[in-house]
């Protein structure tokens, strides 16, 4: 397979995945509540996307989407679209367009790969003042666009989002990001299509012997197949090997326990079924794109961090999620979600029952995405 045809099939297979979460029931009931409580219009695209982000999507900038009309001033708004993302790393990136609107993606990835980013923005972080005008006015006149009339008045319709306000809504939105990473991984695991039996036999199997040594020759014979035949079909159903698809369902559950601040690392590999600490890190990296230690160290941060400033209290994080958010009825998902982190940031003594509870409202809406 050449390198061009082998960057074709990754490329295809990342945007096979943001489909997959763009029509999950999760994401769609997030992006519903998000959007009616914050205002903000909120977009997944793969890497490969050559429209504007939140391009007619609901509440999408009236003048971003005038501009979108006119080709002079889209392609001004594309290459800033790529600037953003080609700046956007493992963390959100937030940058002020050419046009004087602050806009963030945040990376949603599969191990280390980023496969897309969600994206928010089109909006002011302060009142505008001449100069600001000024140079929209300029640049405007660049693409042959005057800064008057429906432009003008789009413009200064734009919302606006004090600073503070809006690192609190990326911050929401990096945790909502690595939960679908998680759901990525997840989907990975899952059948895409009717499965044969022996690969359904096989599933089964390593679910219920899967903190024990399993030989391919055992798996094998337990879904009825030799060797050979059972390799082929099983990686072509799956897209995995026999032996990363069970790496991978031993990973999930070594996620979890790594919640466990008092368990060893060590400890924990072997008992969700690795026969070497190396191997349990090494695959540990490739696939989550951190090492154990730092997936650990990174949980311990967020129990004291938020939105780029330490927090004092459980009242004080509660203003910074709902400041300038209209709480309604509407808004019942996006809380679930808030104030299991809540607990984890606000009372580390809390942490284990609070990312239950947040794992719990995962696991619900992903039931009923199935």
């Amino acid at each position: 397979m050449t390198d061009a045809t082998l960057a074709s099939a990754t490329t295809n297979a990342n945007k096979q995945l943001i489909n997959t979460l763009l029509h999950s029931r999760l994401f769609r009931e997030y992006e519903n509540v998000f959007t009616r409580a914050t205002g903000l219009a909120l977009a997944l695209r793969p890497l490969e996307y050559w429209l504007l982000e939140p391009h007619q999507k609901a509440r999408e900038n009236r003048f971003c989407a005038l501009l979108a009309q006119r080709r002079a001033t889209l392609a001004v708004c594309l290459q800033s679209h790529a600037d953003i993302i080609r700046h956007t790393g493992a963390t959100p990136c937030t940058e002020i367009c050419p046009f004087g609107l602050t806009e963030t993606a945040v990376p949603v990835r599969l191990g280390e790969k980023t496969i897309g980013f969600l994206r928010i923005g089109q909006i002011l972080r302060r009142s505008a003042i001449l100069s600001d005008k000024a140079r929209v006015a300029a640049r405007l006149r660049e693409c042959g666009v005057p800064f008057t009339g429906s432009i003008r008045k789009a413009w200064a319709a734009t919302p606006i989002i004090p600073k503070d306000q809006y690192s609190a809504i990326v911050q929401l939105l990096t945790f909502f990001a690595e939960q679908l990473s998680t759901l990525i991984n997840q989907i990975v695991l899952e059948k895409q299509n009717s499965e044969p039996l022996l690969v359904r036999k096989a599933r089964h199997y390593i679910e219920q012997h899967k903190m024990e040594p399993i030989s391919l020759a055992t798996i094998a014979q337990a879904s009825g197949a030799n060797v050979s035949y059972f390799c082929k079909v099983f990686k072509k159903t799956t897209g995995l090997t026999f032996t990363d698809y069970l790496g991978r369902v031993r990973l999930e559950d070594a996620k979890a326990q790594l919640l466990n601040a008092n368990r060893r690392i060590s400890e924990i590999a072997y008992d969700v079924g690795f026969q070497s600490l190396t191997q349990f890190n090494r695959m540990f990296k490739r696939v989550f794109g951190q090492s154990p230690t730092e997936f650990r160290v990174h949980l311990g941060r967020k129990q004291y961090r938020f939105a780029g400033r330490r927090v004092g209290s459980g009242w004080h994080l509660i203003c910074l999620l709902l400041v300038g958010i209209r709480v309604s009825a509407e808004a019942a998902l996006i809380l679930k979600l808030a104030l299991p982190l809540v607990l984890m940031l606000a009372v580390p003594a809390f942490n284990e029952v609070a990312r239950f509870l947040f794992q719990s409202v995962i696991l619900r809406a992903q039931g009923r995405r199935r």
